[in-house]
């Protein structure tokens, strides 16, 4: 985790983290697939969920401490501050994907759905959090914001 990201002091099991976001992919890839807007609302939901405390109805959640248990993978405790905004940037691309869902703007689903995987991916496949680079930068331009 990068010094810039958001500390809440509050440890969360990476793992688990990262078989969310396979998840998360898997679904946006999904709902390119079937453009089926349920599948925008169960991301919607299940990020609420997990945002604001949630997270034991989580179906996401509960599939992938599943999965970790059952599989045996090893527990990696890290800050839930980037966690937690990496998946506030979730939350928010899955709500800009299904207004233009409604409003059947392809080229904007395209392109948020593009950079939604790209974050994601990069999360599951490298640990890099996109959403710890825009914090930072945020707080630079605008410190008392984050006081």
């Amino acid at each position: 985790m990068a010094q810039q990201c958001p500390l809440i002091f509050r440890q969360v099991d990476a793992t688990v983290t990262r078989i969310n976001t396979l998840f998360v992919i898997l679904s946006i890839i999904g709902f390119l697939l079937m453009d089926n807007i349920l599948v925008l609302i169960f991301l919607i939901i299940d990020f609420f969920l997990r945002l604001y405390g949630y997270k034991q109805f989580s179906p996401i959640n509960r599939l992938s401490v599943f999965i970790q248990r059952k599989l045996s993978l090893s527990i990696k405790m890290e800050d839930a501050g980037a966690k937690r905004l990496a998946a506030f940037f979730g939350l928010v691309f899955s709500i800009v994907l299904a207004i233009a869902s409604v409003l059947n703007l392809q080229p904007v689903i395209t392109i948020i759905a593009g950079i939604f995987l790209f974050c994601a991916s990069l999360e599951l496949f490298f640990g890099y959090c996109i959403a710890c680079k825009i914090y930072y930068i945020a707080k630079k331009i605008y410190p008392r914001g984050f006081e």
